[in-house]
């Protein structure tokens, strides 16, 4: 699950950073300033994650609790929500797509991102759990 995490934050993160590069480039005078504050938003939001989601990765080699799992795993969700949401909400004209179904979709993809960050405080109170090898090691 470590590797999992790690990897899609690295994902999200090179992701965020090309379409921080299309927004700047591509963008710009494509679509209203307003849409294009927008766009950055989701992809600020998806970079804090992603590094988010690395951090989580990194953790878990040294931290061994229920709760560090569903904090990453919530990033993940919260970022294709939230920031995917965001995306097309400020890119609607320019594709003349309609996604008026999208908008109810972006405070759920925030609030994941909330209880996330929740997961994550709360699971520093956690005491260390043993893995699954060393419980196997010390019933021999």
């Amino acid at each position: 699950m470590r590797k999992t995490f790690l990897r899609l934050g690295s994902l999200f993160a090179l992701f965020a950073v090309v379409l921080g590069a299309f927004g700047a480039h591509a963008l710009e005078g494509a679509v209203a300033p307003e849409q294009l504050a927008t766009f950055e938003t989701g992809v600020r939001y998806q970079f804090y994650h992603a590094l988010a989601l690395i951090g989580v990765g990194l953790l878990m080699y040294w931290r061994k609790t229920n709760l560090l799992p569903w904090a990453g795993r919530l990033f993940a969700i919260g970022i294709l929500l939230f920031s995917g949401s965001i995306y097309l909400l400020s890119l609607r004209e320019l594709l003349q797509i309609e996604v008026s179904w999208a908008g109810p979709i972006t405070p759920i993809g925030g609030t994941l991102f909330i209880i996330g960050w929740a997961l994550l405080l709360v699971s520093t109170y956690q005491e260390n759990q043993r893995s699954y090898r060393q419980r196997s090691k010390e019933s021999e």
